[in-house]
């Protein structure tokens, strides 16, 4: 079977075709970084219209990169929540179009969950990371807007863990790059830049949950971070370092992995699950593979790197799992600028 999937719910117009829930034929994703690093962030108009601008194109390129047309789609899926409401409407609306105009079944995805679903695709010539994984799983979802250790029974059955009480990582990674200009995306950047640098150029200060450790065990904080970082750097910084940003990113960065780390290992050492399946665009910051790679006890798999980000592939692939069982979405579905299933002790399914 194979699922043309459309993911359009920030700033990546993006279309994959995926064979039963896993091989991708093609996956075209077209970047709208130029346009939006002179603002260091998102700015929503610019990209809802660079949407509607290029849906058609894109999903042109990505049959023609499969050497497949329309006719040869089973199905299509497309994002609805979460993410910017004028992005996601643009390919939601265009994926409902084109599967209502051919005869092809539909189906709306949520793409967390297509975050949590990469690491089972296969790139072309790649090898099968996901073949020998057995549910649950321990998933480790963190971007610009989450920061989720849940517990992975199904594609679609995901018990939220812990959360973040404020910032997500990859919030605090933008906001900590927007401050000191350093570019934009700010994770990208913060990584390269601390590949240059002294971890121990500062110590920076862990969230302290204290009073609260049972109710937010596996949660994260991130704004405590954040403030030091740009606010109180003076206060945590250590003499005998330059204070370059190559330091500064370095010593952020582990701060910030350390975090997540701390919670998500409490949760290994809790649940008694070795396997961890990591997904978002945080998923490939090279600190956070290394400091998980160092954990022989547990088994980390990761998506290959341009499936971190959003793109197409990973709501065709969760899309085909939906469609396979008979889960067709209503033409009357709209789009979700947030959810509520990814919030502590609630169940996705």
């Amino acid at each position: 079977m194979k699922i043309l999937g459309i993911e359009s719910s920030c700033d990546e117009t993006a279309c994959a075709i995926v064979e039963d829930g896993k091989h991708i034929i093609s996956n075209v994703v077209a970047t709208q970084i130029p346009f939006h690093q002179v603002y260091n962030g998102v700015v929503p108009e610019i990209a809802s219209r660079k949407h509607a601008e290029w849906i058609l194109p894109v999903v042109k390129q990505a049959l023609s990169e499969a050497n497949l047309t329309i006719n040869d789609i089973d199905g299509i899926a497309a994002t609805n929540r979460p993410g910017l409401m004028g992005s996601l409407l643009v390919g939601l609306t265009f994926g409902k179009t084109l599967a209502w105009s051919t005869g092809k079944p539909f189906v709306a995805v949520n793409h967390m969950l297509g975050h949590l679903y990469a690491a089972n695709l296969v790139l072309p010539g790649q090898d099968d990371l996901m073949k020998d994984v057995e549910y649950p799983y321990l998933g480790l979802l963190v971007s610009g807007g989450h920061s989720i250790i849940c517990k992975v029974s199904d594609f679609d059955k995901i018990e939220v863990l812990g959360t973040t009480i404020d910032d997500a990582v990859g919030e605090a990674f933008d906001k900590v790059a927007k401050f000191y200009n350093l570019g934009y995306p700010g994770g990208v950047v913060i990584d390269k830049l601390a590949k240059e640098g002294n971890p121990k150029a500062a110590n920076f200060p862990m969230p302290n949950l204290k009073g609260m450790a049972d109710k937010h065990r596996y949660d994260v904080s991130y704004s405590g971070l954040k403030t030091a970082v740009i606010n109180q750097i003076d206060q945590f910084w250590n003499s005998e370092y330059e204070k370059t940003n190559e330091n500064i990113c370095a010593a952020f960065q582990e701060t910030a992995v350390k975090i997540l780390l701390s919670r998500l290992f409490k949760a290994v050492e809790d649940t008694g699950i070795k396997t961890v399946v990591a997904g978002g665009g945080v998923a490939a910051n090279s600190r956070l593979r290394s400091m998980l790679a160092e954990r022989k006890d547990i088994r980390c798999i990761f998506p290959p790197l341009k499936l971190c980000t959003d793109n197409g592939a990973m709501i065709a692939g969760v899309g085909y799992h939906f469609l396979k069982r008979g889960d067709i979405s209503p033409w009357n579905t709209t789009a979700c600028a947030r959810v509520t299933e990814f919030k502590r002790g609630l169940k996705q399914n």
